[in-house]
């Protein structure tokens, strides 16, 4: 069950911020293998590991129209009534981030501007398994489709149900105008996207949560020269709960995010004894009848509650641990958001739950863990995009530069960087210009 600390020095709290870490060196070998083979074979491996690891025979791994008309038939109306909900406001949000070009003159003559392109070719990975998330689908595609990529394939495992991806993905893939789906899943979708097969085309930067097979195929993606989202890791959130908060929110708050997995880890921080205990027993009460408890429990083994007095040095130790989620449960959360410097999303005051960012809010929910919002942004419209910085210098604006320039060169030994000016203005006067 999930333990409380109090008074706790400055090194013990430093202990506390790791997170609990899971060995690679048992995995990586074993996802190498995987990625070597399906460098080899190509599609034949995919097929291959898809029945091995999913149970599933695919003929093609390319998903079907007929599977993708389908999927919408397996859904209730109020189902993708909800998904459309969530699309509009995830659209709206995402829609606000895309910038236009910057230009400036940075001195008479010397014009500069930079410019946002989108990545050619994108991956999606979407988890299936016992939890299908076809919320990523809207999480990572519809950036993707503002941003303006030009192709866009999503990966998932196919359930044995449907001998297909989950319908639920289907349906909110469709809605978010992605046609090109793959029914593979796993550490073998990670590398199809690396190096490409038949069917599925290599990627330019691969987006996706996943198991540990999945991040650590990931990571090996990485170490090849492909573009990632992010680092990733287990789920995990945090809560500071102050005087004001209330205990049956927070402990709601705690366990779901618990119940995203047994290597998830949740956290709160609370003034004093007295309400620690009060959201301790809460979680306890509303453990009993969660559907994953066993998975929600063996998450309380990884979690811990805090007691922290000082609201200053609360946030120190917030910002330390840099949470993936960030909850103020508080009926004043406004003093508090000035402190906050390291946190994926943050969200604010007693109504505001972490499942609403999940899913229907309009931020993304694909975010950096294990203190990666130290130096990492969350998944966002730029980040399907590149910048590319331009100059244009007129023969009047080199002449104002040359002499900074020139200078600069030599005193850095590079004498070509030096002569590459002096020969475009010796031939303007030569020119006579």
């Amino acid at each position: 069950m999930i333990r409380i600390y109090n008074k706790l020095s400055r090194e013990e709290k430093s202990i506390l911020v790791q997170r609990p870490q899971m060995s690679n060196e048992e995995i990586f070998p074993f996802i190498k293998q995987i990625f070597d083979e399906v460098k080899r074979e190509g599609d034949k491996a995919l097929k291959d590991f898809t029945q091995k690891f999913d149970g599933v025979v695919i003929d093609d791994v390319k998903v079907s129209q007929n599977e993708i008309q389908d999927a919408a038939s397996f859904l209730p109306n109020d189902l993708k009534s909800s998904i459309q909900l969530a699309a509009g406001n995830i659209e709206t949000f995402h829609r606000a981030q895309k910038k236009g070009t910057t230009q400036v003159e940075t001195m008479p003559g010397v014009v500069c501007w930079q410019k946002d392109v989108p990545i050619d070719r994108v991956g999606l990975y979407i988890p299936g398994g016992t939890a299908p998330l076809f919320s990523t689908v809207l999480m990572l595609a519809i950036p993707a489709v503002i941003a303006g990529c030009k192709e866009i394939i999503l990966c998932s495992p196919p359930q044995k149900e449907y001998q297909s991806i989950h319908p639920g993905i289907l349906y909110t893939a469709e809605l978010c105008g992605i046609t090109k789906m793959y029914k593979v899943g796993g550490a073998h979708a990670i590398a199809a996207m690396t190096f490409g097969t038949e069917s599925i085309p290599k990627v330019d930067k691969i987006f996706g949560p996943g198991n540990q097979y999945v991040t650590a195929a990931k990571q090996l993606s990485f170490q090849l020269g492909m573009a990632i989202d992010m680092p990733a890791g287990p789920s995990e959130v945090l809560v500071y709960a102050d005087h004001t908060c209330r205990p049956a929110f927070v402990a709601s708050d705690l366990l779901s995010q618990a119940e995203h997995g047994a290597d998830s880890q949740v956290v709160f921080v609370t003034p004093d004894v007295g309400l620690a205990n009060q959201i301790k027993l809460e979680v306890m009460t509303q453990l009993k009848s969660l559907p994953r408890k066993n998975i929600a429990e063996a998450a309380l083994k990884n979690s811990f509650g805090m007691v922290i007095p000082s609201v200053e040095e609360a946030f120190e130790f917030i910002n330390d641990y840099a949470p993936e989620h960030l909850i103020i449960a508080s009926e004043y959360p406004e003093p508090y958001l000035i402190s906050i410097r390291n946190a994926g999303s943050v969200f604010s005051g007693n109504y505001t739950p972490e499942s609403a960012g999940d899913y229907a809010s309009g931020t993304n929910h694909t975010l950096p863990t294990a203190s990666a919002a130290r130096s990492f942004s969350g998944v966002n419209v730029q980040s399907f995009m590149k910048t590319i910085t331009f100059q244009h210098i007129s023969q009047s604006g080199l002449q104002k530069l040359a002499k900074t320039i020139t200078t600069m060169a030599r005193a850095e030994n590079l004498e070509a960087h030096a002569r590459a000016v002096e020969i475009r203005l010796s031939s303007s006067n030569e020119k006579g210009l």
